[in-house]
């Protein structure tokens, strides 16, 4: 069976581990049970970890899942013997545009399909098996869900809302070289002042509305405003830093990408090219359409929701 997962951009700005939007770049992983061992095979990003057998991460997380799902039925372990996996790569890895996360529940949805009690991994289940292994849901919500998300913990586990973005399309600047999502973390303070985090409160608040009312762009200008975590990351992408700034500037509202040191700009990308012409020169400019739709199953030309 094949799966396809799609690109996923996270805070957006003013809303740090919480909001995520899901966008029209896929990945697509075939699996194919076997009689023994594991075989991958990866077309575009990620080639060099094909070699890694039972190390590579969706192989993992089939192995997880399977023993979540064996646990929910009750039953003796079902894990497949063997597996083949096929790979086409088109999301840009360590870029912020959530490819870990695509992964992981490419695997989830996998194994919800191949398990024979898959229905009893609910889209809560699936949710929360995603989170516990990225660590953070704001990227799996929107892989998930599709469209907008606003995704939160609670002493139960992750959970998450969807909603429906006005806002059809963007740009994601991407850039050649790569950030590890630790590293961007690891810049990140203790604390905060207590005046950035209410800036930041009002403005997440007032990109949902943004968002989901379709305001005008000066709106969206002012609730893509953000002071708890850009300024931080700054210092290991100083070009990305640089750009959402001249974008910023001549009116465009752009944000971090996640992570980094992807740039996400809400317009069409003449738009990119007019402000910033020579942005081409080590960056790829994707003009890409809100995903309405998120992770699924696809059989021949049939799609079934998994």
């Amino acid at each position: 069976m094949r799966v396809r997962t799609p690109a996923t951009s996270a805070n957006l700005g003013p809303g740090f581990d919480s909001l995520g939007l899901a966008l029209s770049l896929y990945d697509d992983v075939e699996v194919e049970v076997t009689g023994g061992g594991v075989a991958i095979e990866v077309d575009g990003e990620g080639a060099e970890v094909a070699d890694r057998g039972e190390r590579h991460l969706i192989v993992k997380v089939l192995r997880r899942a399977f023993d979540v799902l064996d646990d929910l039925a009750g039953s003796g372990p079902s894990r497949p013997p063997g597996l083949r996996l096929r790979c086409r790569n088109r999301i840009p890895h360590s870029r912020g545009l959530g490819s870990s996360s695509a992964a992981i529940v490419a695997a989830i949805v996998a194994a919800r399909a191949l398990h024979p009690a898959g229905k009893l991994l609910t889209d809560e289940a699936a949710l929360c098996l995603a989170t516990e292994i990225e660590g953070h849901p704001d990227n799996v919500a929107p892989c998930l869900a599709g469209g907008l998300t606003v995704a939160w913990t609670t002493p139960s586990g992750p959970r998450l809302v969807r909603l429906e973005s006005q806002v059809a399309q963007v740009a994601a600047i991407v850039p050649e070289h790569r950030l590890a999502t630790e590293r961007a973390r690891g810049l990140l303070p203790a604390s905060v002042p207590h005046a950035d985090a209410a800036a930041n409160s009002a403005r997440a608040a007032l990109l949902v509305a943004a968002l989901t009312a379709g305001l005008p762009e000066d709106v969206l200008l002012d609730a893509t405003q953000d002071r708890l975590h850009q300024d931080y990351r700054a210092p290991a992408m100083p070009e990305s830093a640089a750009l959402v700034k001249t974008l910023r500037d001549a009116g465009v509202p752009a944000v971090i990408s996640g992570a980094g040191p992807t740039v996400l700009a809400f317009t069409n990308a003449s738009r990119v090219d007019s402000v910033v012409p020579e942005v081409g020169k080590g960056w790829h400019i994707h003009p890409l359409d809100v995903a309405t739709r998120g992770a699924r199953v696809m059989t021949g030309e049939l799609e079934v929701r998994a």
